[in-house]
């Protein structure tokens, strides 16, 4: 009898445990699923380029922001970098960006080593990545396009009949800009002089100062930069020696009304569509993300207020974008 009183209230307890676990169980709160996570690897040119690196740059923010994706930038230095920071990415993250044409080769290795991760790189096509991995997407633009309407600004307010242009590294992305900035503006006036030269560099000002100083000796009074940040040094040139300069990737009309306009692109607009690609079952490896003037993934920025007949020079601009998206116009992509 004493063991019976003892085992009721033990029962009691028992079947109180268990409905308590069981309604802790049913009232638990499912766990929140995991941030899709990317990481932007940048190239020598860093994050205060104020062109592509920082249009990448701007491209992750904004998917964080409208996506709500968790992202990190990992800082290139050298190219002794790539490696390291795209392993790393490649790790922890879900998509890894390479930033440039620069680091192609290093994606390529970095996207074998890891099938499982998704890759894409920017401004290097996926069919030409050594080894075609099937896990990484191009993203690529249209950039003799954007060249091509800074041609003809040039050409339409070029007084000395002179114009120049300042290439970073000869690459295909660079040249690209500079046949369409050469070859339309010999239609709007097949007359005018072409300069152009390479200061073998992306960051250093002074080089690409030197070089657009020479171009300016040589009568041009109009400078494009397609040099990143060492480009800025052509701009320099050009304010101090009040001539026009033309900016690239960015509109860089901030830095005052001496650049007539700038050749857009749209490198932010690449990186997030990327991203937010990169989250549904859309998703697909081995192909490119091609922006032109079409799907408005190139273009021109803003025209300077000082721009002689600036309203007519936006009109001109506006309809040479249409040739160019329509295909009447179609522009090399490279240098002669």
């Amino acid at each position: 009898m004493a063991i019976r009183k003892w085992m009721i209230p033990a029962s009691l307890a028992l079947a109180a445990v268990v409905a308590l676990t069981i309604a802790s169980i049913g009232s638990a709160k499912p766990a929140a699923p995991a941030k899709f996570r990317v990481a932007l690897v940048t190239d020598i040119g860093g994050l205060n380029d104020r062109g592509f690196n920082a249009l990448a740059y701007k491209g992750l923010k904004d998917a964080q922001k409208r996506l709500g994706i968790e992202g990190r930038v990992f800082i290139s230095k050298g190219a002794a970098d790539y490696i390291p920071n795209l392993s790393t990415g490649a790790r922890g993250y879900d998509l890894v960006v390479g930033v440039g044409f620069l680091m192609a080769d290093q994606v390529a290795a970095v996207a074998k080593r890891f099938p499982d991760s998704k890759f894409a790189i920017v401004d290097y096509p996926a069919a030409a990545l050594k080894g075609k991995p099937k896990n990484t997407r191009g993203i690529v633009f249209a950039e003799q396009e954007a060249g091509c309407l800074a041609g003809v600004a040039a050409a339409r307010v070029s007084k000395t009949g002179v114009i120049g242009s300042v290439g970073g590294m000869k690459i295909p992305t660079v040249d690209s800009w500079i046949a369409g900035y050469q070859f339309c503006a010999k239609k709007v006036k097949p007359v005018i002089k072409t300069l152009n030269d390479y200061s073998q560099d992306f960051v250093a000002q002074d080089k690409c100062k030197e070089i657009a100083l020479n171009q300016i000796q040589q009568d041009a009074d109009v400078v494009f930069q397609v040099a990143g940040g060492c480009g800025l040094g052509a701009l320099q040139a050009a304010r101090e020696n009040k001539v026009w300069g033309i900016g690239v990737d960015a509109d860089q009309g901030y830095l005052g009304n001496f650049v007539l306009t700038s050749a857009l692109k749209r490198v932010d607009v690449g990186v997030f569509d990327t991203i937010r690609l990169a989250r549904t079952k859309a998703w697909k490896g081995g192909v490119d993300g091609v922006y032109n003037t079409k799907n408005n993934g190139v273009g021109f920025g803003r025209v300077s207020t000082a721009a002689p007949s600036r309203v007519g020079l936006i009109n001109v601009l506006g309809k040479w974008q249409k040739d160019l998206a329509s295909g009447k116009v179609k522009p090399p992509r490279t240098v002669k």
